[in-house]
């Protein structure tokens, strides 16, 4: 049986590789280089190993394109290269996917973040890391605090800027920025400024930036708790109050990894605050308005969760091809005909649903699904302070209730 009919051989060998080229690389992984009949990597990657004299192939942009003509070598001896540790942000998680990892073999080097924090003497398990090569800046949003250290990776020479550029525009323009270029190799530089005086120019990759967050007084925190101020969305009336919102999260529940349906999301106010809860947390919000629509992924971006899935569309309709949810929120269009019998249906054993009413007719129909289902109904109100003449007085909003189930 050759290689190429044997599946569970490993033929294809992952490995990181750092700026000090093959000098920097172990043994085994030499040795992997040396018996290889085919190299792949990006342009950088080869050229620190051309001295081998190997046959190449570069890597595609975008990278995912480059798995089938990687996965056309199959059976052959294959060497990936990658940068430093390649699943921590690297090439590797996506490799992975498409074979069984019984067909590879791994041999990682020192991750850029790694370098990083032995030139800057940062504990790394208490730094933040993110990899924003081809992820929005805006993911930075939710980890920025005084006294946060995070290090980030960054697509090209031209990011350090535009990331400088960002915090300054949220406050954040007293932080300091390491520019760490080159790291481990013989091009190695690292300069530093506040992010509000970036002038460094001439930066190579590959690039690590480091932050230490520093916020100015009139900054806004993003808090770890659920319900954030009013005053952090845009919204034409159409949001879920500071304190309703954090009792329906509670219900939600979010745990890390999990989907939320938003059906009628608004403002998006729901569906930000789950993602804020869990950076692996996914959401899909459903809005009739388009103009409601443009609002919420405005708010989404400004508080640092741009992946917010959000959808035109009405439910039951818009719900038929999503994927399964783990929770589910209604925060309105639960009167409309076949809505919660469809959400019930898409809802898997242990999913929870949320729905929130302020009409008597919703209610009705709550109480109803209440008897059927079981569950918690709540009715709550809240009432705030505010001036009436020269004086203060409570002024009520409407009450809300809850019908709260897990199936």
């Amino acid at each position: 049986m050759t290689a190429s009919d044997d599946m569970t051989t490993p033929w294809l060998s992952i490995l990181g590789i750092g700026e000090d080229g093959l000098d920097g690389l172990s043994a085994a992984a030499r040795d992997l280089l040396a018996r290889a009949e085919l190299v792949v990597g990006g342009n950088r990657h080869l050229a620190l190993v051309a001295a081998l004299n190997k046959p190449t192939l570069e890597w595609e942009t975008p990278f995912a394109a480059s798995i089938p003509r990687l996965m056309a070598h199959r059976g052959k001896r294959v060497v990936a290269l990658c940068s430093g540790d390649p699943f921590w942000y690297g090439a590797g998680s996506v490799i992975a996917q498409a074979l069984p990892v019984a067909e590879t073999i791994v041999i990682p080097a020192p991750s850029s973040f790694a370098w990083a924090a032995a030139r800057l003497g940062w504990r790394l398990e208490e730094t933040i890391t993110l990899g924003l090569h081809a992820r929005p800046i805006e993911l930075l949003r939710p980890h920025l605090r005084t006294g946060s250290r995070l290090i980030v990776l960054a697509r090209n020479g031209r990011a350090p800027a535009q990331i400088a550029t960002y915090l300054s525009g949220v406050g954040f323009g007293a932080s300091y920025l390491t520019v760490l270029e080159a790291l481990g190799g013989p091009r190695e530089r690292v300069r530093g400024t506040a992010a509000a005086e970036f002038a460094i120019a001439d930066i190579r990759s590959p690039v690590a930036v480091a932050i230490e967050a520093s916020a100015t007084p009139d900054a806004v925190v993003i808090p770890c708790v659920a319900g954030l101020p009013d005053e952090l969305f845009k919204h034409d009336g159409q949001l879920t109050k500071r304190e309703i919102r954090a009792i329906s999260l509670s219900a939600l529940a979010p745990r890390g990894g999990e989907l939320l349906w938003d059906v009628g999301a608004g403002s998006g106010a729901i569906g930000i605050e789950w993602l804020l809860a869990h950076p692996a947390n996914r959401a899909i919000g459903i809005e009739t308005r388009e103009d409601r629509l443009g609002t919420a992924r405005a708010n989404a971006s400004a508080l640092g969760v741009p992946h917010f899935d959000l959808r035109l569309g009405s439910a039951p309709e818009a719900l038929k091809a999503l994927p399964t949810p783990d929770a589910v929120f209604v925060g309105g269009g639960a009167s409309r005909d076949g809505v919660l019998e469809a959400i019930w249906q898409a809802l898997p054993p242990g999913g929870r649903l949320v729905v929130n009413s302020v009409t008597l007719e919703t209610e009705a129909i709550l109480i109803a699904r209440h008897a059927r289902h079981g569950g918690a109904l709540l009715r709550f109100a809240v009432e705030r302070a505010g001036p009436i003449g020269g004086l203060t007085a409570w002024r009520p909003a409407m009450a809300v209730v809850q019908w709260s189930v897990t199936k």
